[in-house]
């Protein structure tokens, strides 16, 4: 369907019995099942190694300096790493943007000057002092009271699941949204177990009219923020996407697939998903019985909010502290800054 991704026909098992669903449940998973193992790493070849070791060089350098906007001002506007920049900025940053890049060592400087920047400017740079954010669980915690984007549950290759429903739509289009997602992106990120750098998005465009009150909420955004998503995903959060499953497509929803289609990069099409039943990819123990999981999951923003931010920072917390015990320094693996925890 429209040239990317995979589209299947296969129709959805029938809907379990409301009083076979078992207990409800209203609080994310902190970890993946035992038996869920993120894939080995690949290992780097030679060439891949020395381009490696040569941004890392780079961004070593105490005296480099990295403006504090996206779109590149003065040099008055540049300032050095921070510490909390240097905890985001591990290996696995590095080999994502030179992945991301077809490992071009300028293009990959560029890239990842242009995040650091574009973070810097967006209000998402520091770790654990929101005070230093613009972009905090405060401001978008109004966008989240339907329950239209939740963490809950991990995949086969031990992803952590952001799941994506516009259909519970609460609010008018605004620039607050699109801070909603980034800001559930970094939560998501924060879940993200030892050796796995990857999220799974599931988005399910199923309309819930009882709970978005009005309707005019609850259609697809329009192109303009598609795009303005898209490029944070694409630019920002490369290779952070390991796989996008949808469901529930409104002819709509195909339109607004169609019209942003050429905005879409390849390597992000290879991980669309259509119309597959999301059994397929995630263990029924921590999947939404709406997608024939076992978890009888309850939106309830008063009790899953204030636990899903807890975990997260107590997940930030220990990733901080690993970091300042391996020597704060950049180019720490998030493979030992996320261990044992």
């Amino acid at each position: 369907m429209l040239g990317f991704g995979k589209k299947s026909s296969s129709k959805s098992a029938p809907k379990v019995p409301s009083e076979d669903l078992g207990p409800e449940v209203y609080l994310p998973f902190t970890d993946p099942l035992d038996s869920v193992k993120p894939p080995k790493e690949a290992e780097l070849t030679a060439e891949q190694q020395k381009l490696y070791d040569q941004v890392l060089e780079y961004f070593s350098n105490e005296d480099l300096k990295i403006p504090v906007t996206e779109k590149n001002s003065s040099s008055s506007d540049h300032q050095p790493l921070s510490y909390d920049e240097k905890a985001w900025l591990t290996r696995e940053a590095i080999l994502r943007y030179l992945r991301a890049t077809k490992w071009h060592y300028k293009d990959c400087i560029d890239r990842i000057e242009g995040t650091i920047a574009w973070r810097r400017e967006f209000g998402i740079s520091a770790q654990l002092d929101d005070s230093l954010n613009t972009v905090t669980a405060e401001l978008v915690s109004p966008e989240n009271e339907t329950g239209k984007e939740v963490i809950l549950g991990f995949e086969n290759d031990a992803r952590p699941c952001l799941y994506l429903k516009p259909g519970r739509q609460n609010t008018k289009t605004s620039h607050r949204q699109v801070q909603h997602l980034v800001f559930m992106l970094e939560r998501v990120i924060d879940y993200m177990p030892s050796g796995q750098d990857s999220l799974a998005l599931l988005i399910d465009f199923k309309q819930h009219p009882e709970v978005a009150a009005n309707v005019s909420t609850s259609k697809i955004p329009p192109i303009g923020v598609g795009r303005q998503v898209l490029h944070i995903l694409q630019t920002h959060y490369p290779e952070r996407l390991g796989k996008a499953l949808l469901t529930n497509i409104p002819w709509l929803g195909w339109t607004f697939l169609k019209v942003i289609h050429p905005f879409i990069d390849p390597l992000t099409r290879e991980k669309l998903v259509f119309d597959e039943p999301f059994i397929q990819y995630c263990p029924k123990e921590q999947l939404d019985h709406e997608f024939e999981g076992d978890v009888n999951f309850v939106y309830d923003h008063a009790k899953y909010w204030p636990e899903m931010l807890k975990i997260a920072r107590e997940k930030k917390e220990h990733y901080m502290q690993r970091f300042e015990e391996l020597g704060a320094t950049i180019g720490l693996s998030e493979i030992d800054l996320r261990a044992s925890f």
